[in-house]
């Protein structure tokens, strides 16, 4: 990886709340929400800046992050350990408190 990590694997990790203006590749369900890095992905170019023809530069480094569907979605009826993951870059990720999977 060309550049370090903020978060490893483990680590519980909130996603910002900031607007959406334009192109983005995190989803609005998870925006707010904690989870944990379930792996670091690698350093990439940065979507949002590709999206307009520009260089995606600098690389942003992506992670996997698992979310509790019951955290997401509190009406959820299904067995109580599912869970979804989300790749999220970096830029929209904050260390948080730590929260049951």
């Amino acid at each position: 990886m060309g550049m370090a990590a903020k978060f490893k694997t483990g680590d519980t990790v909130a996603v910002r709340r900031a607007p959406s203006i334009g192109h983005t590749r995190t989803p609005h369900y998870i925006k707010g929400k904690t989870g944990v890095v379930e792996r670091v992905c690698g350093d990439f170019a940065n979507p949002e800046e590709l999206a307009y023809a520009r260089d995606g530069l600098p690389l942003r480094t992506l992670y996997r992050v698992r979310f509790s569907q019951l955290h997401l979605w509190p009406d959820y009826s299904n067995f109580e350990g599912d869970t979804v993951d989300v790749e999220i870059y970096e830029h929209w990720l904050e260390l948080a408190e730590k929260v049951e999977a």
